[in-house]
């Protein structure tokens, strides 16, 4: 069931939640990998919640589907195999928005102040990408405004939206994170490093 949040959700705010990764280096389901207590998942469940007038999961996974749904979040469940076909798949699914925010299942230690503050940059200041950035270098989650939502849709096979941001470097802004934040889990030992970050905390 979808929780309750201090921050109410933001006119024309759309979130894509990827959640179509394959898990091979992890050797199997990451996004169902114990994480404190919860699934991986529900961490970007948490971090992205109340904020967006339209949020959806876009996986391969039917658990992952059917986790998202406990939480009241639309889904898009499919068997397609590149990252390109889970932008094109979340953007058809969010329908119109001011932009969207394109969100790593796998990010487990990313802060929901950092969320809200790439939305609110991005919904302030039309027609720019905003990204995280620790000392300089980008991460994800990744704001686009609609106007890119064509070349988005139209990706070249397996590229992801890092191939359209590249494009309007013009239009990228930055926000301070945190270094944990911007970290994700490819394997069980980064799980184990960010688990005991999160303890350290």
């Amino acid at each position: 069931m979808e929780k309750s949040c201090e921050n109410a959700p933001q006119k024309g705010a759309g979130c894509v939640i990827m959640a179509s990764g394959l898990g091979r280096r992890f050797g199997g389901n990451k996004l169902l990998a114990d994480f404190g207590g919860e699934p991986l998942i529900c961490r970007a469940f948490r971090a992205t919640e109340g904020l967006f007038d339209a949020r959806v999961v876009v996986t391969r996974h039917r658990e992952v589907a059917n986790l998202a749904r406990e939480w009241g979040i639309a889904v898009v469940l499919h068997d397609l195999p590149l990252r390109s076909d889970t932008v094109r798949l979340g953007l058809q699914a969010l329908g119109e928005a001011a932009g969207c925010l394109f969100c790593p299942g796998d990010q487990p230690l990313l802060k929901k102040e950092t969320v809200v503050a790439l939305v609110k940059q991005g919904l302030d200041n039309p027609g720019t990408i905003w990204r995280p950035a620790f000392q300089g270098t980008p991460g994800s989650p990744v704001w686009f405004p609609w106007e890119l939502f064509p070349e988005l849709m139209a990706l070249p096979p397996g590229k992801g939206g890092g191939f359209v941001a590249k494009q309007y470097p013009g239009r990228l802004r930055t926000i301070a994170a945190g270094a944990e934040e911007l970290q994700d889990v490819d394997s069980p030992e980064d799980l184990l490093r960010l688990l005991a970050w999160k303890t350290r905390r």
